[in-house]
Formats: C-alpha cells, structure tokens, sequence
C-alpha cells in the first residue's frame, strides 16, 4: 500500500515592500507527524539577499507630492475637478467647508488652494489620498502628542499613528525626528499594535518575494518594518504590513533609531 504524505510548508516572512516576503521550505511528512497545535517557525529576516544600491540611489530625494486623481482629469487637463474624492468628507471638514462628501466648484476652489500652497500636484481640487495626508501631517507638526497617545519614556520611543498615518521619534517629551507621512498594512494585513522593539537593522535589504528593494529597513515585529519606498506611499490602499516612508524620511530614520530602541504602534488606517 502506498503511503499517505502530506505537505508541510514552513514560511518565514522576511520584510515588506509593502508585503511580507516569504521563503516556503516544503517537507515530505508522514501523516500524523503534524498537531493540531504545530506552528509556523518565528519570522526571520535576517535570512535575506542583500540589494546592491547604484551609485546614484542614495542622491535621490523626494520631489513634489503628487495626487493620485482621475483618469478622465488628467485626460481632459482639467483645472478643477468635478469628481467627488475617496476623502472628500474628511477634507471638506478639515478646511472647515460644508461636511456633505460631494465635490462642488466652491469646495474644488479652496482644495486646489491648499493643493498649490503645499507643492500638491497635480493642483485640480481633488481630494485624493495625497491632499489628505498633508493635512494631516500639518495637523501634527506642532505637537504630534498633543493627546499623548505615544507613551512618554526616558529614552527614544518611535511612535507610530495609524489613525492619522504619521510617524515620530520622541525621547521624553522631546520631539527628535518627524512627524513625516507614512504608509501603514491595508486590512487583512495591519501593522500590529502595541509596543515592539528594533531588532535588526539591514540598509539594503531586499524582498525575494516580491524582487524589490526595501532600503533603510528596521524591523521591529516579525516582517514588519519600517522602510522606504521608490513608489509613492499616498495610496489609498495601505502596505501588507510595513510601515512604509518616502526614501528621504527613511534615510533620516535610520540614522536616528539604534537596535533596541522601541516603537509603540496605536490606532487604526482609515478607509481600505
């Protein structure tokens, strides 16, 4: 009689560009040979290829931030939308307009203001994932903690808000890096909350999984990291996990955490 195998796969997630990526080791097993109770061996990603940097990568810096709008405006070069964007509500309460969530030419006026005033592009009045981002990073600049949220501790504690989708370094109540915009798991794949701990630092790391690379990661729970992106983090769709930063934000990050020091993560990305 021929014996009954079954599969066993093993993954460990080694880093995100905005995904976990995963090494599958597959493993002939006799049945019975697997419990109920049998689990995943703990994520490493320290077990990686490494990404060779070009001679230019680290003179990148981020440029203007640009919207995500319509097809059809963009097409139709348009100067002011007419399309009601996925954080209309949400923008129109922030610049203190009538909170309906419908896009009118008196509300595209006061959006592509702020649109021109923050180097937003394209300016059109569409309250796109970019322009909201904005806002709330202005919000946040005076004083992220103004409802201490982040913990307060002697020595430096990365905060990280996903409900407003900033991130900080404090130490004490001393703010030493940030806020900067950031770019946090999409449903199904969240960014774990509570407090977590930078235990490996690998500048050019690289994603197997998805071939691409994740410069400045610092990893803090399991796969999940902080790191940069060379695409835009203004998406309405959010990362499969990580915490992801225009590449200029991470460089600066990187050179102010150190292994050890810790990250506490609240809150909860809005929308998708």
């Amino acid at each position: 009689m021929i014996n009954r195998h079954v599969i066993n796969r093993h993954f460990a997630y080694i880093g995100c560009q905005g995904v976990a990526v995963v090494l599958a080791a597959v493993t002939v097993l006799p049945v019975g040979a697997l419990s109920a109770s049998a689990a995943p061996s703990p994520p490493d990603p320290r077990s990686s290829s490494v990404h060779r940097t070009a001679d230019d990568e680290d003179a990148v810096e981020d440029g203007d931030v640009v919207e995500v709008v319509p097809h059809q405006d963009t097409a139709g070069k348009v100067k002011c939308s007419r399309r009601t964007g996925p954080h209309q509500r949400a923008v129109e309460k922030w610049l203190k307009l009538k909170a309906d969530g419908k896009q009118s030419a008196a509300d595209c006026k006061v959006i592509r203001d702020f649109q021109e005033q923050h180097g937003i592009k394209p300016a059109i009045g569409y309250a796109g994932p970019a322009t909201w981002a904005t806002m709330q990073l202005v919000s946040a600049r005076e004083n992220p903690n103004a409802k201490h949220k982040c913990p307060v501790r002697k020595r430096r504690v990365a905060c990280v808000d996903l409900d407003r989708q900033v991130t900080w370094v404090q130490k004490g109540t001393k703010v030493v890096y940030g806020p900067v915009p950031m770019r946090s798991g999409r449903v199904g794949h969240a960014t774990r909350t509570g407090w977590h701990k930078i235990y490996w630092k690998h500048k050019n790391h690289w994603s197997t999984l998805y071939d691409a690379p994740m410069p400045y990661a610092q990893f803090f729970s399991g796969g999940q990291a902080f790191h940069g992106v060379h695409d835009s983090i203004y998406t309405t769709l959010g990362s499969w996990g990580c915490i992801n930063l225009r590449l200029g934000d991470a460089r600066k990050l990187w050179r102010v955490l150190k292994k050890g020091d810790r990250v506490y993560v609240w809150g909860h990305r809005p929308g998708k």
